[in-house]
């Protein structure tokens, strides 16, 4: 599995690619589809890292310091596509 960064730059490098122009439209297409893959990847990646993210509690009445999950909610994916439609259009 590649690290975050890479797929981060390999992501970046897609859309420069596509932001670019003047690529065939199935060439377009599969960067597209490439672009998804690793945004999902990214996201996955993030979550994970946020999840494990402990939130420090201030001690109550002098007591001792208590440790919290960080409870991190991740948008639908396909939610966050057809907000990108709707904004394009």
């Amino acid at each position: 599995m590649a690290s975050f960064e890479e797929q981060l730059a390999e992501l970046e490098r897609v859309v420069d690619r596509l932001e670019s122009g003047g690529l065939p439209l199935e060439e377009s297409v599969q960067l597209f589809e490439d672009g998804m893959r690793l945004s999902n990847a990214c996201k996955a990646q993030l979550s994970a890292a946020e999840s494990r993210i402990q939130v420090l509690l201030e001690p109550e009445n002098g007591g001792a310091v208590g440790v919290e999950e960080l409870s991190v909610d991740v948008e639908d994916e396909d939610d966050d596509f057809e907000a990108e439609e709707e904004d394009e259009e």
